[in-house]
């Protein structure tokens, strides 16, 4: 439920981006720069979770950070101009990156519980909460105003947050019980130079997905109206097909994983995310840019989850934070990129590099398959 929420809130603030930069007067790149407070404060906070989780547990900080990020979900559409827009930003940033290594943490200690490769399905339910909130974006997208649309989500984030919350707070997390063994992925084992190598490459490969996934959800409805001419409804529901595409490919994910494992997962998915952002960014038609987008939402489905659970596995929690920070970090760092190269160029060029980031973890992904072992 919480992955789902994150993704739920997530995607109803990057559909009214476009009415947001209206109501600012921002440009594309003034744009950019505004959404780097969504990176700083994200960044910084992610840098600061592991340690909140191991003192207080990553269960009690994912609550927490589920009612501050309810809470500032509405403060965008109070602004109007970039400067205030930016400050705002930085505060839903911080709640939003301290929300996502959280909730990974607790993930990755299920997963070994279950014993199981089943961390694309909760990465599955972030996906599902975007394409609703997508989808319910594009509905009221002509009807609500932004403030309104953006005010009903603080209200539907903290209702969600007070009915789950306290499940997760009867039941400690794993970082916070004083009495838990250690095991070899203990978050005080020293690692060895080679293990810290291939964390950092797992992290690597998850900012080149997480880049696309952060381009499309902030860029992808402003080229589809913007470019292409759609209409507002049917470019706020681009992101959502994106997210559906994410979300069934995740729902298979752990099947893929058993039955082609690690390395060819990574591989095929990041060949197919090249293919697939190549013609959602250069197709002359909506109706071809919006297949270019599912095709995406399929390759990159998986990435990152895989990316995450294998450095959690080599490295445990400290493991995690560092490739979810590095991960989320190309999330929130790709949108300001993708702003300065459409005002460079234009927005269709800027959305290629989406494609050449995916290249690019397909072959981290086939460099690291003796670290994988599969």
């Amino acid at each position: 439920m919480f992955f789902a929420l994150d993704g739920f809130l997530f995607a109803g603030w990057v559909v009214r981006i476009p009415a947001i930069k209206q109501q600012t007067g921002a440009s594309a790149s003034t744009l950019g720069l505004a959404l780097l407070g969504v990176s700083a404060g994200a960044v910084i906070t992610m840098m600061l979770t592991g340690r909140l989780c191991r003192r207080y547990g990553s269960h009690a900080v994912t609550v927490v950070c589920g009612v501050l990020l309810s809470l500032s979900i509405a403060l965008p559409a109070q602004t109007h101009s970039a400067t205030s827009l930016g400050l705002v930003l930085l505060v839903f940033g911080a709640a939003y990156g301290g929300m996502n290594v959280a909730m990974n943490s607790a993930a990755v200690d299920l997963v070994a519980a279950l014993r199981r490769p089943v961390m694309p399905s909760f990465h599955a339910a972030f996906s599902l909460g975007g394409m609703i909130g997508a989808g319910l974006g594009g509905l009221v997208a002509g009807g609500l105003s932004p403030a309104t649309h953006l005010f009903v989500l603080t209200g539907v984030g903290l209702v969600v947050t007070a009915a789950v919350g306290p499940v997760l707070l009867r039941h400690p997390s794993r970082s916070a019980a004083p009495a838990a063994p250690r095991t070899p992925s203990a978050p005080n084992r020293r690692l060895d130079g080679r293990a810290r190598r291939v964390v950092l490459l797992f992290g690597v490969i998850a900012l080149c997905t997480a880049y696309g996934e952060g381009a499309l959800a902030d860029w992808g409805a402003l080229h589809l109206e913007q470019d292409l001419h759609a209409h507002p409804g049917l470019a706020a529901a681009g992101y959502s097909l994106f997210a559906l595409a994410m979300t069934i490919g995740r729902l298979t994910g752990t099947t893929l994983l058993e039955r082609l494992g690690q390395t060819r997962t990574l591989v095929m998915g990041g060949a197919i995310a090249a293919a697939g952002m190549l013609l959602g960014a250069l197709a002359p038609a909506t109706w071809l840019a919006l297949a270019g987008f599912a095709v995406t939402g399929l390759g990159l489905a998986n990435i990152f989850p895989v990316a995450v659970s294998r450095a959690g596995e080599l490295a445990g929690p400290s493991g995690v934070a560092a490739a979810s920070t590095l991960g989320y970090g190309g999330m929130l760092l790709g949108p300001p990129a993708i702003g300065f190269l459409a005002d460079w160029s234009s927005l269709p060029v800027a959305l290629t590099t989406v494609a050449l980031l995916a290249a690019a973890a397909a072959a981290l992904g086939y460099g690291a398959r003796n670290a994988t072992h599969t």
